[in-house]
């Protein structure tokens, strides 16, 4: 039995659950863990001098809760359900992915914090132009709202932040552009990561050769 762990991060609104969940229904024994279901309740996240809820950083996270659970998965991928469902796209490509689990953990922070750097065996992270993140950010419903000035003052400069560090310290992370169709997305990182199980069995194949 063999785990690949598919990091799905990058910018809010960029459309990463969304594109989780297709990925699920198409892959083998696949799983999500999602970032968001670690958020601290409102009461524990900090407020800065101009009010706002510093939502977009790491200490508003239970990050090592988050650790804990992907370990764990990994540890026994089969109990937790991992493979009941068969996926949607039955083609040649998925012979001989049986003994495969594969697990999604989508967030807006996965690549900034350390404890989970060596985790990744392929990281994903989409990005969307200032104008078009603003513009679908807007029509989302938050709780808490996001107050006046919030996007500009606090969600963007943290996005760009925690990019740059990325782009200073992390390497083979794909970029992917979260302008394109979900359709496009889609094909891409299923094809990528088709290609990625295929190199894994056959490096097995050759060390049990």
């Amino acid at each position: 039995m063999k785990v690949w762990v598919i990091g799905l991060g990058g910018v809010t609104n960029g459309g990463k659950t969304t594109l989780a969940g297709k990925l699920k229904k198409m892959l083998p024994n696949c799983d999500i863990i999602s970032q968001d279901d670690f958020f601290k309740p409102e009461s524990e996240v900090e407020t800065d001098e101009r009010g706002f809820k510093l939502y977009d950083v790491l200490d508003a996270l239970y990050m090592d809760e988050m650790v804990k659970s992907i370990h764990d998965w990994i540890k026994s991928p089969t109990s937790s359900g991992a493979g009941t469902e068969k996926p949607q796209n039955t083609c040649d490509n998925l012979k001989n992915t049986e003994d495969v689990y594969i697990l999604i953990v989508e967030g807006f922070l996965l690549y900034n914090y350390e404890p989970l750097n060596d985790l990744w065996n392929r990281r994903y992270f989409l990005t969307l132009p200032y104008e078009e993140c603003k513009r679908r950010r807007s029509t989302r419903v938050y709780q808490p709202a996001d107050t006046p000035g919030y996007f500009d003052g606090h969600v963007w400069p943290m996005y760009l932040k925690y990019k740059n560090e990325l782009e200073e310290n992390a390497s083979n992370v794909v970029y992917l552009d979260g302008t394109k169709s979900q359709e496009e997305l889609l094909s891409f990182v299923y094809s990528d990561t088709m290609q990625e199980l295929k190199k894994l069995r056959e490096g097995n194949q050759q060390v049990t050769a």
